[in-house]
């Protein structure tokens, strides 16, 4: 939040409460914290719920909006006029105490950046009462405090570590047999074999029927008369 919103606001808020009031007790201003809170120095997140303390009792709560951790608390007089006058008031952040404290003024305005730890809450004690002095009368019991609000959620935790490599498991079951896969395709013709030995000769024919002798004797002369012809027409091609 800048100077110059802050100055802005504050301003705002005193011409607010010095408008004419109708009632006595609208007249008795509280007073206005403005700034930025944060838990463990990281802006408390959009939400977050910061509240005021006195006397052990709280006084006044809001939330933080934004990604700063933005917040506007005003804190009223309490039961009384004036009851918190000069009053000690401390701060909680998200149920954290925070270092910073103010005192109560009326129709005061402070710019207050409240940082807190994630340390163990403790709700703010009460001031001690004075003891009256051995000769003073006791005083009265005072009015009894009003009762806090619930604080918000706290912050997530830190992711635990990875855990330990478990057991390995037992085997499955056996897969169902595979199909049976489809007839590969034919192979090459094989190269011509070398020749086979010759074989054995094969029984002898039988003894054909003798030839009639008149048949001879003429074939025999056609041999002759052939033969002679031939050579007479081989001489006659001599001589011519």
């Amino acid at each position: 939040m800048t100077r110059v919103k802050i100055l802005a606001l504050l301003v705002g808020m005193v011409l607010l409460f010095t408008l004419p009031a109708t009632a006595s007790a609208q007249l008795l201003l509280p007073h206005v914290f403005v700034g930025t809170a944060s838990i463990d120095d990281v802006a408390a997140p959009a939400g977050t719920t910061v509240s005021a303390w006195v006397g052990g009792a709280e006084a006044g709560s809001t939330t933080t909006t934004g990604a700063g951790g933005d917040y506007v608390l005003k804190v009223d007089q309490g039961d009384g006029d004036l009851a918190f006058a000069g009053e000690t008031i401390s701060f909680l952040v998200g149920g954290f105490n925070a270092a910073q404290t103010a005192t109560w003024l009326q129709g005061g305005g402070d710019e207050l950046t409240l940082s807190a730890s994630g340390g163990p809450v403790a709700t703010p004690i009460p001031a001690a009462t004075a003891v009256p002095a051995a000769t003073g009368v006791p005083g009265e019991t005072g009015p009894r405090g009003r009762t806090g609000r619930t604080g918000s959620t706290g912050l997530e935790g830190v992711a635990g570590s990875e855990g330990a490599q478990g057991d390995k498991g037992s085997s499955g079951a056996q897969g169902v047999a595979g199909a049976t896969g489809s007839k590969g395709a034919a192979g090459l013709d094989g190269s011509q074999g070398a020749a086979g030995q010759p074989g054995a000769s094969g029984p002898a024919g039988a003894v054909g029927d003798d030839g009639s002798s008149v048949l001879g004797v003429i074939a025999l002369i056609l041999a002759i008369i052939g033969i002679v012809g031939a050579g007479g027409a081989f001489l006659l091609s001599r001589k011519s």
